[in-house]
């Protein structure tokens, strides 16, 4: 057998140090939230990113947010009747 394919040795993988390593997020829920569960839950993300996930569906993946497009969105939910073609 040829000494051609042999590969080097090559150095083991690297782990992260633990500082490194992702963590869970810490999801928050709203204290208006009743017993049942119906509500959303938010998480910041280490990315400065707002996860955002369904509190009975929690296995699917959040959907993520800028800062300044979360503050865009919940400003508008304060304004009722906004929405498309709203007039002031």
């Amino acid at each position: 057998m040829s000494d051609r394919c042999a590969l080097p040795d090559a150095p083991p993988p690297s782990t992260p140090p633990p500082s490194a390593a992702p963590t869970a997020p810490q999801w928050r829920r709203s204290s208006r939230s009743t017993g049942m569960n119906n509500c959303v839950e938010t998480a910041q993300l280490a990315d400065a990113l707002l996860a955002v996930r369904d509190s009975k569906d929690v296995g699917r993946p959040p959907l993520r947010f800028s800062a300044a497009a979360w503050t865009t969105f919940v400003d508008g939910l304060g304004r009722r009747g906004a929405g498309p073609g709203h007039v002031s």
